[in-house]
């Protein structure tokens, strides 16, 4: 079966539309209480996690330098979504924590996309969302928690 579409736009659709999402989700962090929040940093909130991490293994984790990560460390904490500390097993390591208001634009986040996700599903149906769903596990990785997206754009 061929398609009228041209190869290239399936993969331009698919960022389309996370491009969408993302662009709501921020609109609405705003909205919420977190307006310096950027795109990005959902990816090196996630990779801190709540136990924490260091530099190093965020560097890791996300595909980029120590360099890079602390770079952004230091921007999410100069707008107080993590804050450093030494770690108390090791006194040469430094550990990165989510602050409160980094966890609550976690939760805040988590919450806006279940409301994106049903504003889509009233949009196509839900049938039609859940397939597509469906359809996107059957082609990519099951590890959909894959945080190493900022070195593969090369960005950071």
């Amino acid at each position: 079966m061929s398609s009228d579409s041209p190869g290239f736009e399936l993969p331009l659709r698919l960022l389309l539309g996370f491009r969408v999402l993302i662009d709501e989700l921020h609109a609405e962090l705003a909205r919420q209480g977190h307006p310096d929040i950027r795109p990005m940093h959902g990816f090196v909130m996630q990779a801190i996690g709540r136990g924490g991490t260091t530099a190093v293994d965020l560097g890791r984790t996300l595909g980029v330098s120590k360099q890079a990560a602390g770079k952004t460390i230091e921007t999410l904490e100069r707008i107080g979504y993590v804050e450093r500390s030494v770690d108390p097993g090791d006194s040469r390591r430094k550990i990165v924590r989510l602050t409160p208001y980094g966890l609550d634009a976690l939760a805040r986040s988590a919450r806006i996309f279940e409301t994106l996700r049903a504003r889509w599903s009233r949009e196509i149906g839900e049938e039609r969302l859940s397939a597509l769903e469906a359809d996107l596990r059957k082609v990519t990785p099951p590890d959909m928690f894959r945080l190493d997206i900022p070195g593969w754009f090369g960005t950071l």
